[in-house]
């Protein structure tokens, strides 16, 4: 994706998952905002976001953030969100093992806590390792946590799945979570 949409992608998960208020935008319960009412917004105009840009961010957003009804009027993030609002999640069996990418400097905070969804609805899980550095190479050196996933459903921990193929669950013990082993995480660094 190009770098502008890539701007405007992140525009909008800012928007929709936390702060539509800037904009003067209004989501409803479910997370929805009305496509209309967002480009009409200063933010929106200045970035050039258009009917047919906010048409190919959508479609070309690589996670997948974003969906929209069936008639294009209305647009919410698939998850993420530190708002109050309910997706409508159902509960889903997990995989064996789902993986979770984090930065190094997290670590000992998560083998004492274990992971939890801070501001977040959810604690947010990939399918595949590659996927999870990914993502934790965003908050710094990456490191992934492999999570015993299937073992944590059969404890009565619930996983939901969302919409662009995300596990999300409330939180995970330390004792459901596979760390790697500490000198392949100081070679790593």
């Amino acid at each position: 994706m190009e770098q502008r949409l890539i701007r405007i992608s992140k525009f909008l998960s800012y928007l929709l998952r936390h702060h539509p208020e800037t904009e003067g935008l209004s989501l409803d319960e479910h997370g929805w905002a009305v496509i209309d009412e967002l480009l009409s917004t200063s933010g929106s105009r200045k970035r050039g976001l258009t009917r047919v840009v906010l048409e190919r961010v959508v479609a070309e957003n690589d996670k997948q953030r974003f969906e929209v009804d069936h008639n294009w009027t209305r647009i919410r993030a698939c998850q993420g969100h530190t708002l109050p609002v309910s997706l409508d999640l159902k509960e889903a069996a997990p995989p064996d093992h789902l993986y979770h990418g984090t930065a190094y400097r997290n670590l000992p905070s998560i083998r004492t806590n274990g992971l939890r969804k801070g501001k977040r609805h959810h604690v947010h899980f990939s399918l595949d390792a590659e996927t999870a550095k990914t993502v934790g190479s965003r908050r710094g050196h990456p490191v992934v946590l492999r999570i015993r996933a299937k073992e944590m459903y059969e404890h009565g921990y619930q996983f939901f799945l969302s919409g662009n193929g995300v596990w999300l669950t409330e939180s995970v013990p330390s004792e459901y979570i596979d760390f790697p082993d500490a000198d392949v995480c100081e070679q790593d660094r």
